[in-house]
């Protein structure tokens, strides 16, 4: 009896100190700082502000300049020399002073290769840059979700509670009443505990969910997030025949492997160009006293390239090698690409599945049982276990229903980031069975 004594004043200590009144009037009002988002606003502003997207264009940026640079002439050059010199900076009487402009023309087929080669690189970066959008919007989208999920775990946990305390409160006075054991009362407070317990990690979860999303939209962390959208099952998802075409055509991947091939040839292109000439052209002029003042001379210089094997076993056998390299690559990210749809696919369409199958069996069925085992516990036809059970199996229903909410609407997310498009602006071609 005293261990009994002991345990429940240890649980009702734990009840009156964890009370969520406070914590919850914090957590249902509210900041008036609060940023209200759906979950389009939410992803628009992270396409806008996440710190991952300036990087990405700067990358670009980056390319974009050394395209210039790959297309530009190389500057003049001026010198001046002295010759037959009595001491070092120091022409004597019979030296020679000479000052000349030299200018360096590549052949004018290799500054476009270079610039299509750098096209390439600039081609790419865009490419990677467009698939960071693609992917942030998805992950920005799950968070969003992840946000949704904590706040009606949070209420799902708020309903158990009353749920608990009500049951504690009926239990008490039959329990005062002398109609059930002091048991019946322990475990009662010890259920009231476990969902304070919960509603404490709830709050906690809504936290860790909001930093998160702020993270993804650029704002300060800790800042207030309210979500707007509901939680809800997604709307039905077109056929892997439709989406299969859509993502070959829209994945940043297959763009940018492909700018990297047309780089590719044109560096073999530019490499088998090594007996082409590159002019070095100058013009000098004598300045040394006595000279006529007409004494200029003017020479021009180009390579030639009689060691042709270094380039056929050199340069050129570097660029085929890459060129046959994203030729390769290009297949297999055909091949991961059309994996990556399949499987966001199956996800989706099992994850839209277990999500109406909860909302339509099992649910009201957990629902049912419980209302019966609360209405025959009023009557004394079951024991305080049997609410209990009822009540945690009921809460188990809705957990599962909100995590497959959350799946459904994660995975369809997702699945939209494998075909690099919205399902929103795809027909349905035939209804998905249920």
């Amino acid at each position: 009896m005293r261990r009994t004594s002991l345990l429940c004043i240890a649980v009702s200590c734990l009840v009156t100190a964890a009370q969520p009144s406070a914590a919850e009037a914090q957590m249902t009002v509210p900041r008036a700082d609060s940023l209200r988002l759906t979950r389009q606003e939410a992803v628009a502003l992270a396409l806008a502000n996440n710190p991952q997207l300036a990087v990405a264009r700067e990358q670009t940026n980056e390319f974009r300049a050394a395209r210039v640079t790959a297309r530009s002439i190389p500057d003049p050059a001026v010198t001046a020399s002295l010759d037959n010199q009595s001491n070092f900076f120091r022409s004597g009487a019979g030296g020679a002073k000479n000052v000349g402009v030299g200018l360096t023309l590549p052949f004018p087929n290799k500054l476009r290769l270079q610039g299509a080669v750098a096209t390439g690189d600039v081609g790419a970066a865009q490419a990677n840059y467009l698939a960071l959008r693609q992917q942030l919007a998805a992950t920005t989208s799950q968070a969003y979700d992840s946000l949704l999920v904590a706040i009606r775990h949070l209420s799902d946990t708020k309903e158990s509670l009353k749920l608990s305390s009500d049951f504690l409160s009926r239990t008490q006075a039959r329990f005062d009443a002398g109609m059930v054991p002091r048991l019946d009362v322990i475990k009662a407070k010890v259920d009231v505990a476990q969902a304070t317990n919960n509603l404490i990690s709830g709050q906690r979860d809504i936290s860790n969910a909001q930093a998160a999303l702020d993270r993804f939209i650029g704002r300060p962390l800790g800042q207030p997030v309210v979500a707007t959208d509901s939680l809800i099952i997604p709307p039905d998802i077109p056929t892997l025949e439709q989406l299969e075409p859509i993502a070959l055509s829209s994945r940043q991947e297959l763009a940018g492997i492909a700018a990297q091939r047309r780089a590719a040839g044109a560096a073999t292109a530019l490499s088998k160009e090594f007996w082409l000439p590159d002019l070095n052209l100058g013009v000098s002029r004598d300045l040394t006293p006595g000279a006529p003042a007409s004494a200029f001379s003017t020479g021009i210089a180009f390579p030639l390239p009689l060691l042709f094997w270094q380039h056929t076993r050199g340069a050129i056998a570097q660029a085929q090698a890459r060129e046959r390299e994203l030729a390769a690559s290009e297949r297999d990210v055909r091949a991961a690409v059309g994996e990556d749809v399949r499987t966001a696919y199956a996800t989706a369409t099992a994850a839209l599945r277990q999500a109406r199958y909860i909302a339509e069996e099992l649910l009201p069925a957990a629902r049912q049982a419980f209302n019966a085992a609360s209405a025959s516990y009023a009557i004394g036809g079951s024991s305080a276990f049997e609410v209990i059970e009822a009540r945690r199996t009921l809460l188990d229903a809705e957990k599962q229903y909100t995590d497959a909410l959350s799946a459904a609407n994660t995975s369809r997310a997702d699945l939209e980031r494998a075909i690099g498009a919205s399902l929103t602006n795809i027909p349905l071609a035939l209804p998905n069975a249920k």
